[in-house]
């Protein structure tokens, strides 16, 4: 699906044009052009990347293709993002879609898969604001803002399952939580995976390098690297702190087995007498003066009984049991 809207300082004057329409509007440099690319098709694609903006064969490869990192190209006259946004369609576990943008001196071109959150709010702050969309550095960080601030309910659920793996740790009853771990910790890797070069992209961005970001916008851009710098420093909490947890997880499972086995020692020990009586008046001999005793069943019982409670007795003094 294509979107398209036409700004002129900062008002929205037009929406979704056809493909002849966006050329001329392309050539007006008076106007600021946004196409959206909502997953579309292979000829949707054509016509715009390399119909009307005209890109580098290479960007509208790396746009096409899912890029697992984000990164940033400069190009003669565009920039071209590659970025990570949260996927919200998948509410089982933390995942990423690809979101690419390709920034002009008067147009920005957006590209992705999936519906995303922050495109449609940037979308509905520039209708309804006027003066939001004046530059299209400035669409580009709102929409950057806009995907950072989506990364807090992700940090938040994060922080909330490290909890109650700790209470279920930390707790009588630990259960099963190598699944429940390992999870986490995948989620964890994948957002420092995500953030970290992302930062990088920002970063460059809040330099000045580049001629398409203007000076006014640099400060705005800074802030959001500091952003994901404290997400970045949050999941390396996050990850330290599961480490610690499973640590302990290990610990109290190794702990727990060898009470079993100290329980299971203990039922040895305390047979034990009984185990050697036993067999010893079970072997086959012709003539053993104790078995033509009188007493000597009642001797024998009464052995038996007194050397298991003391046995008994030794290993609650030794905490076996």
């Amino acid at each position: 699906m294509i979107q398209s809207f036409i700004f002129s300082e900062g008002r929205h004057v037009g929406s979704d044009l056809e493909i002849e329409a966006l050329r001329l509007v392309r050539a007006d440099k008076g106007l600021i052009l946004w196409v959206d690319l909502d997953n579309p098709t292979d000829e949707e694609i054509k016509q715009v990347l390399e119909g009307v903006f005209q890109f580098h064969p290479l960007a509208i490869e790396d746009c096409v293709t899912d890029s697992p990192l984000p990164k940033i190209e400069d190009y003669d006259d565009y920039l071209f993002l590659v970025t990570r946004a949260v996927d919200f369609t998948r509410t089982e576990k933390f995942d990423t879609t690809e979101f690419d943008i390709f920034l002009g001196k008067d147009y920005l071109v957006t590209f992705h898969r999936k519906p995303l959150r922050s495109v449609q709010s940037v979308i509905e702050r520039c209708l309804k604001n006027s003066g939001t969309a004046r530059a299209p550095d400035r669409i580009v960080h709102l929409l950057l803002d806009t995907m950072v601030d989506n990364y807090k309910p992700v940090t938040d659920e994060l922080r909330a399952e490290l909890e109650e793996i700790e209470e279920a740790v930390l707790g009588t009853e630990t259960g099963v939580l190598t699944a429940q771990l390992m999870q986490v910790r995948s989620e964890i890797n994948l957002l420092r995976q995500i953030v970290r070069p992302q930062r990088e992209v920002v970063g460059r961005l809040s330099r000045g390098d580049n001629k398409l970001i203007r000076s006014v916008m640099l400060p705005y851009f800074r802030d959001l690297r500091d952003d994901l710098l404290r997400i970045d420093e949050t999941a390396a909490n996050y990850a330290d702190q599961l480490l610690i947890s499973f640590d302990l997880y290990l610990s109290k499972s190794s702990f727990q087995a060898n009470d079993g086995i100290k329980a299971l020692t203990a039922l040895t020990a305390i047979s034990l007498p009984a185990t050697v009586i036993g067999s010893w008046y079970g072997m086959n001999y012709k003539y053993m003066p104790e078995l033509s005793w009188r007493y000597g069943y009642l001797v024998c019982a009464i052995v038996t009984i007194v050397l298991t409670a003391l046995t008994w007795r030794w290993c609650k003094r030794k905490k076996w049991l």
